[in-house]
Parts: structure tokens; C-alpha cells; sequence
């Protein structure tokens, strides 16, 4: 194995101990407290009928759901990647994997990956690369047409995400910090791989205009990956601590809530018409419902069910059951029968997110 190809794997373990152990959330809120659906005293339909399904680039999920990526490409994260697989496959969801980079550079992780096909033979199934690699990086060249299809081959993917984490990128003492021809090297990725390609935030947040590019890059899907969740300049500078990087520790402090809180990033992009998944701090079915009551078709979840597959299956089906269940509670008290009336449905935002709106001269829309 390459020097390179062992600190990436090295890098991966050291995400999945310090998301799973460390303090890493954002201390800023995603903005799902300044979002109140209104009740409806008399519901429309048994609530054992409401139909939380939802449609995403031309395919039906029993609900709206991504298990979102968080970390893979070593050697000890394939059981946890084929528990989150199982449960994908068995609760009818979509499933996004970690950045495949470690298992470009080293085929030989590539196990660590394909597992989640092996496991959801018919969930829908989202590869992964990062933006940062499309350009040439501390020596390393960039991937192309080649990688990518690569990527997406390895688990039989659905779509392909790219994912935008330069925030991460500013913080890791290993980061690729280099731009060059970023826009014009996604566009070409987008046209050189066979599914639909995503533009994914990795916990900053998009604004409207960037969604609009994204868009005009040819991007089918937006996942708005918002502040509010998990911080990944809070990972890196637990990361930096670790190694001795003064530089990165400090770092990661003063921009541990930089970013567009999710429910505002959901609204900035629900203007271009594409599918929006709502990535950042969604922690509940109600959280969820607020989501899309803003516009988000999907919603992702991530280091929650990372915690809950580090007990097994059990634990994850029970903690995917209980989310589910209160989404279609929300439905279900604000009058609706399926995901559609959510986003019909009277809300009032007020706080910090309406201020956030205001100032952006972002429209709610119905």
C-alpha cells in the first residue's frame, strides 16, 4: 500500500473514532425551533394511513430518507456500513456512502464500500467523491472521468455525489485547499458518469446563489448539508489536537459554527426547482417534517444512525421506526394524508431564522 494511500485510511479511522466519541457537534442551531407547523384539531385520516413515501430522481422511497455518509474506507468500518446497508434495504431508504477516495488510491479497500450493495441489494444507493480531488492537490493529480465511474461502479450506485467540504478542507492539517478549474472540472464530471450527480455540502450550508450554480453546472439533486449538525471543523480540530497541529486546532474552534444554518439553506435552494435533501442537524421525524414543509423532498440522516449501528441492527431499525413514526405524526396533526400537504401546509418562522430570510430576501413560498 502507498504512503498515501495509508495516511488517507489512517485519516478515515480517525473520523469514525473522534464523530463517534468527540465533541463535534456545532454549537449553533439548524433553525428547526423557529419553524412551527400550525395544528389542525381535526385530522384528515387515520394516522395508521398517512403515506410518508416519497419520489427522488425517478424512484419511490417507503420514506423520505438518506442515511447519510459519514465515514469509510478502512478496514474496521465494514460492519457498520453493512448494518446501515441492511437497515436502508429493509426500510425501503436511500443510503449515501463515505468519500471513496481511500479506495481509489487503494483498491484494496474498495470491500469497505461494495458492502453496501452487498447488503441493499435494491435501496437506492448514492457513491461518493470529494470536489477538492476533481482538481490536482498537494502533488496529488486530480481524478477523472475514469475514478468516477469507478466510484460508481464499486456499489452499483444510484447517483454519484460530489461533495463540497472546503470548510473541512481550510481545517485538516492535510487538506486540499487548491480551487484551480473547480467549476469547469465538475460540470465535466457531472457529463462523464452514467447516474444523476448530486452537489453535496458537508455542514456549511448553500445559499441561494450557489444553488443556482450548482444548478447551471448541471447538478440533478442538492443536499444543502447545513450548520447545525455535526461540525467537521469541529472533527478536524479534535483530529489536529490529536496529531500535535496547532494550526488546525485553532482553526476548527474559531469556525466550528461557521456556516448557513439548514433550514435556511433549504429555502435558498428550493428556487431551483431540483430536489432538495436536507442534511444538518435533523435529529427528529418532527425536525423532518419542518424540512420538507420548507421544501426539502429528502432528509438525511447521519451521526445518530452512526451511533445506533455501533450497537447493531436492532438499535438502528428501532431508532429509524421511532423517526418515522413521528413524521407521519406531524402529517398527521396538521390535517395532511401524505409528505405533499406538508409543504401546503400554514407554518410560522420566526427567531433567528426569520432574521436569517429577511436579510437574504429569501421567499417562503406556500
Amino acid at each position: 500500500m502507498s504512503t498515501d494511500a495509508d495516511a488517507i485510511e489512517r485519516r478515515k479511522d480517525e473520523h469514525l473514532r473522534v464523530t463517534a466519541a468527540g465533541d463535534v457537534g456545532s454549537r449553533a442551531q439548524p433553525g428547526w425551533g423557529d419553524v412551527h407547523l400550525l395544528h389542525r384539531a381535526v385530522p384528515a385520516a387515520d394516522l395508521g394511513a398517512i403515506d410518508v413515501g416519497a419520489e427522488f430522481l425517478g424512484r419511490r422511497l417507503r420514506a423520505p430518507v438518506v442515511i447519510a455518509a459519514m465515514t469509510w474506507g478502512h478496514t474496521t468500518a465494514g460492519e457498520i456500513n453493512a448494518v446501515l446497508a441492511r437497515a436502508a434495504e429493509r426500510h425501503g431508504l436511500a443510503m449515501g456512502v463515505g468519500s471513496q477516495r481511500a479506495a481509489l488510491v487503494n483498491p484494496a479497500l474498495a470491500h469497505t464500500y461494495a458492502v453496501a450493495r452487498e447488503n441493499a441489494p435494491s435501496a437506492y444507493l448514492i457513491a461518493n467523491v470529494g470536489a477538492a480531488q476533481l482538481v490536482a492537490q498537494n502533488d496529488q493529480p486530480a481524478f477523472g472521468a475514469d475514478d468516477l465511474r469507478r466510484a460508481v461502479d464499486m456499489i452499483a450506485a444510484d447517483a454519484l455525489a460530489i461533495h463540497l467540504n472546503y470548510l473541512e478542507e481550510a481545517v485538516q492539517t492535510e487538506g486540499g485547499r487548491a480551487v484551480g478549474r473547480l467549476r469547469l472540472a465538475m460540470a465535466e464530471a457531472v457529463s462523464a458518469v452514467p447516474v444523476p450527480c448530486i452537489a453535496k455540502e458537508t455542514g456549511a450550508g448553500l445559499s441561494s446563489t450557489m444553488a443556482m450554480e450548482l444548478r447551471e453546472t448541471g447538478f440533478s439533486a442538492l443536499d444543502v448539508g447545513g450548520l447545525g449538525g455535526t461540525s467537521f471543523a469541529a472533527v478536524e480540530a479534535r483530529r489536529a489536537e490529536l496529531n500535535g497541529d496547532a494550526r488546525g486546532a485553532r482553526l476548527g474552534e474559531v469556525y466550528r459554527d461557521w456556516g448557513i444554518p439548514t433550514a435556511v439553506s433549504i429555502v435558498g435552494a428550493r428556487p431551483t426547482g431540483l430536489p432538495v435533501i436536507a442534511t444538518g442537524g435533523v435529529r427528529t421525524g418532527l425536525d423532518a417534517a419542518k424540512a420538507i414543509a420548507l421544501g426539502a423532498t429528502l432528509v438525511g440522516v447521519a451521526r445518530p444512525l452512526l451511533m445506533a449501528a455501533l450497537a447493531g441492527d436492532a438499535a438502528v431499525d428501532a431508532w429509524l421506526e421511532q423517526f418515522i413514526e413521528e413524521l407521519r405524526v406531524a402529517v398527521f396533526l396538521t390535517g395532511g394524508t401524505c409528505l405533499d400537504d406538508l409543504r401546503r401546509a400554514p407554518r410560522v418562522i420566526s427567531g433567528e431564522t426569520r432574521r436569517w430570510l429577511d436579510d437574504l430576501g429569501y421567499a417562503v413560498g406556500p
